[in-house]
């Protein structure tokens, strides 16, 4: 129709880590920097050690001397020159460690050297394939690349879904079932990182301040929560956390800044505890998510005939703003999430696994469709959008992974009525 169409897929900024090869270099000037620090360490003990070898050459010609002496002379000074060869002797006695370790320190060096010779050449290689820039200009280039596209990203209209790529692990921990997620309205700023570990039987939520310090363990706050969670499917959101509250279809709002409840609604009809949760099992009746146009919760009803159902919340007050009934079975949905208001529900948490269905609810329309994703682990317990990142978060088997999301788009112009 005359419009320009294209598609941006930009991966999360701190997935981005040096080229294999850049830290091989690294590595390697690291190791020829301790090896010349050893070789001067080496080379001060040598001239030390020259110089004592210097001493005994002035003493064995001494001692040259004094035999020649003997061989002429021998039945008169005999006993006199003998006394002053044994001191003679009783002095070069400490410079025999001394050769040896000068021998030893001499095979070092030699085999520094060589060493030395072979990891040029491994350097001026890589150096050859890396290319004119160092890493650091390039990876200057990549920021601008990032923050361009994002700015692309920015026009963007709401886009529909095409193709899921990766994963990307990024840690390994925790039990089999578990939630992991960022804030998708927090600033590019804020890359805290919140962590809950099991299904159920749990309070205990943890902090990290960055995606790095996720990694590393370096935990920044442990939150108790007020009540015991259900399920896995947990969202942080504008600094708040939403999780579905023990053995009830209550949703709860709780603040991190405040440590407080913030507020608690029950979900009218919604099943819970295992009574409409999706095919692992889990307690994960209800779905708490978030996209590009708000807050939903997905979950199942008797009076739906324990389908799918979906409700548009309001974030501050948690009051049902809109529900959607679809004919899928919940217990027949591995997972889902919502992008652009449209919810994709895969048809199982297992190897194999693809998003089978597609709920828009912009037109109150479905649809089945066939995007596969690889189910590395074997196990998927939860599987959120975050719209800020335009990525998956996802709990494979006690790995926290990410799937990158290839989106079609339409970019609005002036001209669009």
């Amino acid at each position: 129709d005359g419009r320009c169409i294209c598609t941006v897929v930009a991966p999360e900024q701190s997935l981005c880590s040096r080229d294999a090869k850049s830290r091989q270099l690294r590595q390697l000037l690291e190791k020829v920097q301790n090896m010349s620090q050893s070789i001067e360490v080496l080379n001060l003990r040598t001239q030390r050690d020259f110089q004592y070898v210097m001493k005994m050459e002035n003493q064995m010609k001494g001692l040259r001397t004094k035999f020649r002496q003997i061989e002429d002379d021998r039945k008169s000074i005999i006993a006199r020159n003998f006394q002053e060869l044994t001191d003679k002797m009783d002095e070069l006695k400490p410079l025999i460690p001394v050769l040896e370790q000068y021998k030893m320190d001499a095979a070092l060096i030699s085999h520094f050297k060589e060493e030395i010779r072979n990891l040029s050449a491994v350097l001026t290689g890589i150096q050859e394939e890396i290319g004119a820039f160092d890493y650091d200009e390039l990876y200057q280039r990549v920021l601008r690349l990032d923050s361009r596209l994002r700015s692309c990203m920015g026009k963007l209209t709401c886009g529909k879904l095409m193709k899921i790529t990766g994963p990307v692990t990024i840690k390994t921990s925790g039990t089999r079932f578990g939630a992991w997620m960022t804030d998708p309205l927090a600033s590019t700023r804020n890359n805290r990182v919140w962590y809950m570990d099991s299904y159920t039987n749990s309070k205990i939520v943890r902090e990290y301040k960055t995606m790095d310090d996720f990694v590393a363990g370096v935990v920044s706050r442990t939150y108790s929560l007020p009540f015991k969670w259900e399920g896995t499917n947990h969202m942080v959101y504008n600094g708040s956390l939403y999780y579905n509250k023990y053995q009830s279809n209550i949703i709860v709002k709780y603040s991190f800044e405040t440590g407080s409840v913030l507020a608690q609604r029950a979900l009218e009809f919604a099943g819970f505890h295992n009574m409409y949760p999706y095919t692992w099992g889990g307690y994960s009746d209800i779905d708490v998510m978030a996209d590009e146009l708000g807050m939903w919760v997905v979950y199942a009803t008797n009076q739906n005939a324990g389908n799918v159902v979906i409700s548009q919340i309001d974030p501050d007050t948690l009051q049902v703003l809109k529900t959607w009934n679809t004919e899928y079975s919940k217990r027949n949905a591995g997972e889902s999430f919502m992008i652009c208001g449209t919810l994709y529900i895969t048809n199982s948490h297992l190897s194999g696994a693809k998003v089978y269905y597609a709920y828009a609810t912009k037109t109150s329309s479905y649809e089945y469709i066939d995007i596969p994703f690889h189910n590395q682990y074997f196990h998927i317990s939860m599987l959120d959008y975050n719209a800020r990142e335009r990525a998956l978060y996802a709990w494979n088997n006690g790995h926290q992974v990410i799937f990158n999301v290839t989106l079609f788009h339409v970019i609005k112009t002036d001209d669009d009525s």
